[in-house]
């Protein structure tokens, strides 16, 4: 009678958990902050604890040890304190916490020297949520502080505009301090030549200001800025960036011509600018002509998303399948990126794409496939790679370096890589082992790194 009264019993639990879809995994589980929100909802409803545990069938000091997430809590007692709260049992054991733990799971993963419990990461932010919150956001400004330390490391050292200012100022005052020192040092100077030193220190004076502020200027103006003034590659790419690199009007059998479309963009203030944007619109055109949109898409899907196969499939080069892909419309989620270089590793395209930062000049990792391919033209490369030591990310990577000869057979050979970036979950990614790489060195944390060339900014003691 025991044994039938006791699987009677069992029966009917088991048929109310199975009226909440999903929530058997509760009898076997602990999820440590359900307590929190069990109090969180109490106390929003305005239930006293000794109220709520009446009515759960359970005493007050246990509810209280549950609420303080320090008593396990199985499937049918969340059922009963969500039916007592008029609450569905998701709202206790569902919550905006997951940000928060995959965030302390981050902070952890990037500092393993300090041996954190990531196994008692749930208790911790049951039983101390303010500090658990306050670790979250200080992870995340740290992640925000060193991806602006990536950004102007970049920009200080490679950023023309910059070296060519501070070269002026420096040669400036350079001249002033010379003229004063001469004045300053002579004393039977001729008043001819004396009023033409001090000439000369009033003329650098107001070159000096007029230097100075045009520096101010550019360190000052917004990354994203439209009207910032910039270099024409800077400007060709903020309008590919603002039509997402999809140019709909080279899509179409009879399309506009390149040079009335470049000089049709509001965003291409000068003439440099105007000329890269001619110069990637012929090329667009080209591809969208070999690779109509439709039968591209089409043959992608049925070629298994290999572009090798693709590009034997319409008899082009796999470069050509590789910028295409790139230049896909967007349809929500990750977009590809990538990046095109010529025979001396200069970057000449660059479409960044979530997670993979592209330098915008020269000092990039040379562990990119993109280099590799250099060193082997015509041989295709496919390589899981994966960026970063704070939470790194995987992408698949093809590239490809394909010569040419624009002038034929008197002319020189011109080398071209091309590098795809796609982010994981675009695509099955093969089996097999990751290759780690970096941004560049000043800015890479990796310190075991066989082609370290400086100490890395974001290495311990620097």
């Amino acid at each position: 009678m025991i044994r039938q009264r006791s699987a009677e019993s069992c029966k009917v639990i088991f048929t109310q958990l199975q009226k909440h879809n999903g929530f058997i995994a509760l009898t076997m589980s602990r999820n440590a902050l359900t307590g929190t929100r069990i109090r969180d909802q109490r106390q929003r409803l305005g239930v006293k604890q000794a109220d709520l545990a009446r009515r759960a069938g359970i005493s007050a000091s246990y509810l209280n040890l549950i609420e303080h997430n320090r008593r396990r809590i199985g499937g049918k007692l969340v059922l009963d304190l969500s039916r007592a709260l008029g609450v569905e049992p998701s709202v206790l054991t569902e919550g905006a916490e997951t940000a928060l733990l995959a965030a302390l799971q981050e902070a952890a993963a990037d500092r393993p020297q300090a041996r954190a419990e990531v196994d008692d990461v749930e208790d911790f932010a049951g039983r101390f949520p303010g500090w658990a919150a306050l670790l979250m956001e200080q992870s995340a400004r740290v992640a925000e502080l060193q991806r602006n330390v990536e950004g102007l490391t970049d920009r200080l050292t490679h950023d023309p505009f910059l070296s060519t200012a501070l070269h002026e100022v420096l040669s400036t005052v350079t001249a002033i301090r010379s003229s004063a020192a001469i004045l300053a040092d002579t004393k039977d100077i001729d008043p001819e030549w004396q009023a033409r030193f001090l000439r000369n220190i009033r003329d650098d004076a107001h070159r000096l200001g007029h230097g100075a502020e045009a520096l101010v200027r550019h360190l000052d103006q917004s990354e994203g800025a439209s009207s910032a003034p910039g270099t024409p590659q800077e400007e060709f790419e903020r309008m590919l960036e603002g039509v997402s690199y999809h140019l709909a009007d080279l899509e179409r059998a009879l399309p506009v011509s390149p040079k009335a479309l470049a000089n049709a963009q509001p965003q291409l203030n000068s003439a440099p600018a105007r000329q890269l944007a001619e110069a990637h619109f012929e090329r667009y055109a080209s591809d969208a002509a070999k690779l109509p949109l439709a039968d591209f898409e089409r043959a992608l899907r049925g070629c298994a998303f290999d572009p090798a196969r693709v590009a034997a499939a319409f008899g082009v080069p796999l470069g050509t399948v590789l910028r295409r892909w790139a230049s896909l419309p967007a349809q929500g989620g990750a977009r590809p990126g990538l990046v095109v270089c010529d025979g001396s590793g200069a970057i000449t395209f660059r479409k960044p794409t979530d997670g993979f930062a592209l330098p915008r000049f020269g000092a990039i990792c040379p562990l990119w496939p993109l280099f590799r391919a250099l060193t082997q033209p015509t041989v295709p490369l496919r390589e899981v790679v994966e960026l970063g030591e704070r939470a790194p990310q995987r992408f698949l990577a093809y590239a490809v370096c394909e010569p040419s000869h624009p002038e034929g057979f008197d002319g020189p050979q011109v080398f071209e890589a091309t590098m795809l970036i796609l982010p994981e979950g675009h695509v099955p990614f093969p089996p097999g082992q990751k290759h780690p790489i970096g941004t560049g060195c000043r800015i890479c944390p990796r310190t075991a790194c066989a082609a370290r060339r400086e100490p890395s900014l974001l290495s311990e003691g620097m």
